[in-house]
Formats: structure tokens, sequence, C-alpha cells
């Protein structure tokens, strides 16, 4: 991390550290949606800015940091933190509570209506 906040690219760039403590830890992982409860910081990489001629350097800088850190990273995924090029991740953002809510969402939402942001689809689809 100090190795690419020594090199942000733009003013707008940045590289977001949240602890996750507490109550969020004490729920049990099949309690909710998100199973991750052993996690104890969230890390999320803002490549912002506002020149297109910076597009080539933001980019190659935050596609370079998600490529190093998954050696210092416990391999979990938060949901609301991946982009649309992402959805090959969500199964991972769910753990082993994915399974549970494909099945959810086949009983409540069947014709995957709420298909928004990073869908769970239905199970049988």
């Amino acid at each position: 991390m100090i190795e690419y906040a020594a090199k942000l690219p733009c003013p707008q760039c940045e590289i977001f550290l949240g602890m996750v403590s507490g109550a969020a830890n004490r729920v049990p992982k099949e309690a909710t949606a998100y199973a991750h409860r052993d996690t104890r910081f969230a890390l999320n990489v803002h490549g912002r800015w506002e020149k297109p001629e910076d597009d080539q350097a933001c980019i190659t800088w935050a596609r370079e940091f998600f490529q190093a850190a998954p050696p210092y990273a416990s391999g979990s995924v938060y949901v609301n933190f991946l982009t649309q090029e992402e959805g090959e991740r969500i199964q991972a953002a769910y753990g082993p509570n994915y399974d549970r809510l494909t099945q959810l969402k086949r009983k409540f939402d069947p014709t995957n209506l709420f298909q928004a942001n990073q869908n769970i689809k239905p199970a049988g689809q």
C-alpha cells in the first residue's frame, strides 16, 4: 500500500482502508448475506481523475495495485466495491452463503426482476 500510495497518479486517486470490527465481527456468517465476518480491514482502490490524458496512467496504477495486493489479502470480496466488469467475483463476495442466496432469489424473484448492481441470479439460471 505504501508503494502505491507514494505514486498516486492524480490527486483524486486514493487507497481506502477501513477497519471492520466490533458488532460486525460478532454476527454469525450465516446470519446475513455478507459472510466475511472474520475480515478485519476493507481495502478499496479509488481510481478517479478529470482529464482524458490521465486515463492510461490512472487505469494502469489501479490495475497494477489490484494485481499486487492479493498476497497480502484474505481473499474476501465486498460486493459494493465490485465494478460492473467483475461479475465473476460475485460468488466470492457471498462466500459460503452464495448457494443459499441463489435459492432465496429463485423463491422470491424467479424472473430476476431485481437484477441491478451485482446481481445474484436465481438458482438454475
